[in-house]
């Protein structure tokens, strides 16, 4: 081949394919990969007669070119031949290329529709080195992944083979990779390409060129490719950060806006968004949502919104999207993905339609996300060994994903969150004979809403966790189900304001027994508290309720649970003046002081007591109190600030004092509440809220 070649592409891994086999054909050969800033998606007129003016023969445009017709009719009319591989959706009308290759063409009679656009390139080069060029096999595996396409048929093969290639290639990018990502070579995996490779080879795209991607996978110096991966690797970093930027923006859109976040198919905006990453952010907002989400990047210069979207089950994005082409003149896409381009002025008028036409075709079970599982799993039947011989199924992906797992009815051992921002967290799972380590990445809320004591089931998967050579097996949490009633046990907690704030303030009821506990807790979380009256006709049923201070009795607490029937109980009870260790006076105690009185002639008690307390040993706090007791039922009484024995009150029992009676009671509260072992106190709730 000694004519020019050209190739405008898309994907890094279909531009290695395509640009290894032409150079090893002796082909004059030049690529370009369109700046998604500049040039938006598809083919771009401009690079065209850029690539005339150069001397260009053919081009081929990988991984793109499907809906490019007018940009390929004015290559055509610069004499310029073309050849279009992708896998894109084809519309009704096909770009004038000299040769078309798509999976999927009307006309076509290929037996395999969902190849990825890599796939289709390595058909391409199939053909020209006519045989099976196994080396570009590794390249292939990782455009398949990262397309998302169906892991199924021989995207399956191509894939399996592609991880084997890569596990003992000698390619100075696969060690570079496996470095920066601190992975094994020999331990590749598909999860390896869609965790680690994917998205660092795709992100110096996403933030601007993506050239430096292709250098990495066709660098031939170890040097070279090494530092090629820490930039990418550093392109990585810049997008993450990005994207969590740009997805907090959104939310708090979607939040605000009535208008946006009451619409089936979520549209969203924003002025200097990148439009690399929006399609990541389009992704976070399907799993937060669960609807059809488009995400826009405003540029109020040109009057135009670009972006990605992102669906859902039941809503074919592409199809939904061609119903709007008077206001949407540039998309492309699959029935999960697409891209777009449209005035700024259109992007209302979008959501409407889109709205209309989700709410005639999703019904609300479409809308509710749904978990299939797989096995459900005994502990004792999970291992490292199990582990392995399931791993031998794949690879899994699309149309074939991992097994997911249930773990029905099993108790948290302990928990505790991980990473450095918390936002991770580590379980051991129990069912009372085995255990078992679990992880939950960005699950560390979990800590805040799951108790210890309680049937618990997990759903996710397994994988193995090796540590200085020895294996062990390993749940991935992916979502959690409790049917039990949970109590939060925040009893003397350090950092109350902290802990406070952790609590669901939309869902919980705050509750107080006494004003100036309510007083003290609004100002220091700053949330509604509400003071219970004896009538509790200010309590209504709620899911959490906050107990943050004792009741004045047993009998009200009783009452607010069989009111409020709560899913949660948040147990604080503040106490500034615990009575339970002082305890009560004995009678021993009682009658020793009553014959002190009743020998002594009247004296100013109050000028004395704090010297009888110091001569007893018995704490001022039990004197004041007895004493209290002893006027209450008349056994004392004061003459002229004189306290004296009253020879006349006639008998009772100290029981019958109110004061006795309160202290007896707080007592048995703090007992049965405040210093109760944490399964005392479930068991006190459960009995209340079984009756």
């Amino acid at each position: 081949m000694t004519s020019k070649a050209y190739l405008s592409l898309y994907g890094i891994t279909s531009t290695t394919v395509i640009l290894n086999v032409l150079l090893d054909l002796g082909a004059d050969v030049t690529f370009k990969i369109p700046n998604r800033f500049i040039h938006g998606y598809g083919p771009h007129e401009a690079l065209f007669r850029e690539a005339s003016e150069e001397g260009v023969q053919l081009i081929i445009t990988v991984d793109n070119g499907i809906s490019g017709i007018e940009p390929i009719r004015v290559a055509k009319e610069l004499g310029m031949d073309v050849i279009v591989t992708d896998h894109h959706e084809p519309g009704d009308e096909l770009p004038p290329a000299d040769i078309i290759l798509h999976p999927r063409l009307p006309e076509g009679h290929y037996p395999f529709g969902e190849l990825a656009g890599v796939g289709v390139a390595f058909k391409l080069a199939h053909a020209l080195y006519g045989e099976l060029p196994i080396h570009l096999l590794e390249f292939v595996a990782i455009g398949t992944v990262a397309d998302l396409v169906p892991l199924v048929d021989e995207n399956r093969y191509l894939v399996k083979r592609g991880i084997q290639e890569m596990q003992r290639s000698l390619s100075p990018w696969v060690q570079a990779l496996c470095d920066v990502a601190s992975t094994e070579q020999a331990k590749i995996t598909e999860e390896t390409i869609g965790f680690y490779f994917g998205p660092r080879l795709n992100a110096v795209g996403r933030l601007g060129e993506a050239a430096p991607g292709v250098e990495l996978l066709m660098a031939e110096d170890s040097t070279k490719a090494a530092a090629l991966a820490k930039q990418l690797n550093a392109c990585n970093i810049e997008r993450k950060n990005l994207v969590k930027s740009i997805t907090d923006e959104a939310i708090a859109l979607i939040e605000a806006d009535k208008k946006i976040g009451d619409s089936l198919v979520l549209v969203v905006a924003g002025e200097g968004w990148n439009a690399g990453v929006v399609g990541i952010v389009a992704s976070r907002l399907v799993e937060l949502y669960y609807r059809p989400t488009i995400v826009l990047s405003l540029d109020a210069d040109k009057g135009t919104a670009k972006g990605s979207a992102r669906s859902i089950a039941g809503f074919h994005l592409y199809n939904e999207l061609a119903k709007n082409r008077d206001i949407l003149p540039h998309f492309g896409g699959h029935p999960m993905a697409a891209g777009m381009t449209l005035p700024m002025e259109h992007v209302d008028e979008l959501r409407t339609r889109l709205d209309a036409q989700a709410r005639a075709c999703l019904t609300e079970e479409q809308l509710t996300p749904v978990v299939h599982i797989d096995i459900p799993l005994r502990l004792d039947e999970i291992s490292a060994e199990a582990i392995e011989e399931i791993a031998t199924l794949g690879p899994f992906g699309t149309d074939f994903p991992k097994p997911v797992y249930v773990l029905e009815n099993v108790e948290i051992a302990s928990m505790r969150k991980i990473g450095a921002a918390e936002n991770h967290i580590k379980m051991e799972l129990t069912d009372g004979y085995e255990k078992l380590d679990s992880v939950g990445f960005n699950k560390g809320h979990l800590q805040d809403e799951l108790t210890y004591g309680i049937k618990v089931s997990f759903i996710g998967d397994l994988q193995i966790n090796e540590w200085q050579g020895r294996k062990k097996a390993q749940f991935m949490i992916e979502d959690v189900q409790t049917t039990e009633w949970q109590l939060f046990d925040i009893r003397g907690i350090r950092q109350t304001a902290r802990w406070l704030h952790t609590i669901p303030k939309d869902e919980a009821l705050f509750i107080a027994f006494r004003p100036e506990t309510m007083t003290y807790y609004q100002s220091l979380i700053g949330v509604s508290i509400m003071v219970v009256d004896s009538t509790l006709s200010n309590i209504d049923q709620c899911d959490y309720i906050v107990l943050l201070d004792l009741p004045q009795n047993i009998e009200r607490l009783e009452a607010i649970l069989q009111q409020t029937a709560p899913s949660r109980i948040y147990a604080h009870f503040y106490m500034p003046d615990s009575q339970y260790f002082n305890g009560l006076p004995t009678r021993e105690q009682f009658a020793w002081y009553y014959k002190f009185l009743k020998n002594r002639p009247a004296f100013p008690l109050d000028m004395h007591i704090a010297d009888l307390a110091k001569h007893t040993g018995w704490p001022l706090e039990i004197l004041k109190f007895m004493t209290k007791v002893f006027f209450e039922l008349g056994f004392v009484k004061m003459e002229n600030g004189l306290t004296t024995v009253n020879v006349n009150a006639p008998k009772q029992a100290l029981t019958e004092a109110p004061s006795y009676k309160q202290r007896s009671q707080q007592i048995e509260m703090e007992q049965k509440l405040v210093y109760a072992p944490y399964i005392e106190l479930k068991q006190w709730f459960d009995e209340r809220l079984q009756n």
